[in-house]
């Protein structure tokens, strides 16, 4: 490795190449100019949200279609704390993104001197949402402080990372010696777990597999497990799609209906994947699985989490599930009937709940091809309607911010989706409440030239809120938004926008704009009688 002067904006900008860093997403500012400076010569693809929320919600969606981590760059103070709530999203959903701000200069006493975008303790702030954070006090010290990064990404759960360089720091120069990125071994429980585990599956006549955001890397594995021993397979949202909706064996998506606890009741055997079987995909309470519960995590934290397993499996949701599979062997079993009959309750479930999405959502399906990917916001149409009505069929397929349920994650998110995946179809859904966060995206996707339809679905406001207060027989307050003309507010930032006269139209509306030049704003407006 060459040793070589270097100031501290080129310094982090090589290191981030040497890690495979294609794309950044960020916004430049006074603070952060000199990385600017390096990343205008670095052959690094910057995209540009236009605001830092959006930057590091497209990062986020750009790592989990990508699967490899995504990096957000801003500046100092309001910046950062912009991008805070993706950064605290990327970690409850265990998406590995890199946030990147400077931070006052060195020896600055941090006391509230009125510094430009000073923050009284910006470091804690940023420290107390992610898995990782690291404050470097030397140049020489950056593309260390970049790998570790990088490690602590990429090594057991994923988690969001922060780096911070000093300001001053960025136009120093020094001798910088390159640190390569850290090889990290695959995990794997040991063969006696493993044994144990085979058994317990071996005996079971009625198993069944949970999937969650985990095994979206496991995609072949799981598959050929579930096969092996005939098991159906249903996922959690982070999971949907890991397993084609379309195979005899999967059951969709959606933890939350009635019927799933009467379905882990009547399996004689559970094998959760990859998913902390949190309540935010298990509405209807705990699942009671106890004394039949296998467990499959790369975090030893979090492989009890919720539910304490009969056997727990710490380590690679691949690896795990190809040795179980080869230790197990062939039931026999008569899972794609179980699965056929399981089936047809979850539908029961799935469209009564989402009776008014329905024929959006099968309007949808008929225009989206077997790779399509859905970015999803957290909006009625969203969580009621596509995750347990709309199928999809591969991993990595459906963005959705569960755990921290943000609203005006899907838009950006789909940004960051396009952009790493451009050959596949990226459609985005949100709210008419949900988008307004971070409606501003709209210029950014048509900057960068995307053809993404964005349908809009218009309940008149933040419908789920109202819909609380009135079960709750409390007033009805601050809820109703009134209607906005969105088709002229995306033609204004540069988009395609149209207006449907039902949802049925939907499918050829997003059709049409899976073709275009840019972006597509497509508003539907929920009927009064639904």
């Amino acid at each position: 490795m060459t040793v070589e002067k270097q100031t501290g904006g080129r310094a982090l900008v090589t290191a981030l190449s040497a890690h495979g860093v294609e794309v950044v997403f960020g916004i430049p500012g006074t603070h952060n100019l000199p990385i600017y400076a390096a990343l205008a010569e670095s052959g690094i693809t910057h995209i540009s949200p236009r605001h830092e929320q959006g930057a590091g919600y497209a990062a986020d969606g750009y790592a989990r279609v990508s699967g490899r981590p995504g990096v957000c760059i801003t500046t100092t103070g309001p910046a950062i704390l912009n991008a805070a709530a993706a950064a605290a999203q990327a970690y409850s959903d265990s998406v590995p993104v890199l946030f990147i701000a400077p931070g006052l200069p060195l020896g600055h006493p941090s006391n509230g001197n009125g510094y430009l975008h000073e923050v009284k303790n910006q470091f804690g702030a940023m420290d107390s949402i992610v898995g990782h954070s690291q404050r470097v006090t030397s140049v020489e010290e950056i593309p260390l402080a970049v790998a570790q990064c990088f490690a602590a990404m990429t090594t057991g759960r994923p988690r969001p990372a922060y780096l911070e360089v000093p300001l001053d720091l960025l136009d120093a120069c020094a001798d910088v010696q390159p640190v390569p990125p850290v090889q990290v071994p695959v995990m794997v429980p040991s063969p006696d777990q493993v044994r144990a585990a085979a058994e317990l599956i071996a005996a079971a006549s009625r198993p069944l597999l949970i999937a969650g955001g985990g095994s979206c890397s496991a995609a072949g594995q799981l598959r050929d497990f579930a096969e092996t021993i005939g098991a159906p397979v249903i996922t959690t949202a982070n999971g949907k799609g890991v397993l084609s909706e379309e195979h005899p064996l999967s059951l969709g998506a959606g933890l939350h209906h009635p019927t799933v606890a009467d379905l882990v009741a009547d399996a004689d055997l559970v094998i959760a994947v990859g998913t902390e079987l949190a309540p935010s995909d298990l509405w209807i309470g705990p699942l009671r699985a106890e004394g039949r519960l296998i467990r499959i995590d790369i975090d030893p934290t979090s492989v009890s989490t919720n539910a304490v397993a009969t056997i727990a499996l710490v380590g690679d949701s691949g690896a795990t599930l190809a040795a179980l599979q080869n230790s197990a062997g062939s039931s026999g079993g008569s899972g794609v009937e179980r699965a056929a009959d399981w089936r047809k309750r979850l539908r029961v479930d799935a469209e009564h709940e989402g009776a008014r999405y329905v024929s959006l959502c099968a309007s949808l399906d008929k225009s989206l091809d077997e790779g399509a990917i859905l970015s999803a916001d957290s909006a009625m149409a969203c969580y009621y309607g596509a995750l347990s009505n709309l199928p999809l069929h591969q991993p990595r397929s459906f963005l959705y911010p569960t755990g921290l349920g943000t609203l005006g994650y899907g838009l950006p998110a789909a940004i960051g989706a396009k952009v790493a995946a451009p050959d596949r179809q990226v459609v985005a859904m949100l709210g008419d409440g949900g988008v307004m966060f971070t409606v501003a995206e709209l210029a950014a996707a048509a900057e960068a030239g995307l053809a993404i339809p964005v349908i809009i679905v218009d309940n008149g406001g933040y419908g789920e809120i109202r819909n609380e207060m009135v079960d709750r027989g409390e007033a009805v307050h601050a809820v109703e938004l009134g209607s906005l003309d969105f088709p002229a507010l995306a033609r204004s930032l540069g988009c395609h926008g149209v207006a449907l006269s039902s949802a049925d139209e939907v499918g050829d509306a997003v059709r049409w704009a899976l073709d275009a030049d840019r972006p597509t704003l497509i508003h539907v407006r929920e009927s009064e009688d639904e």
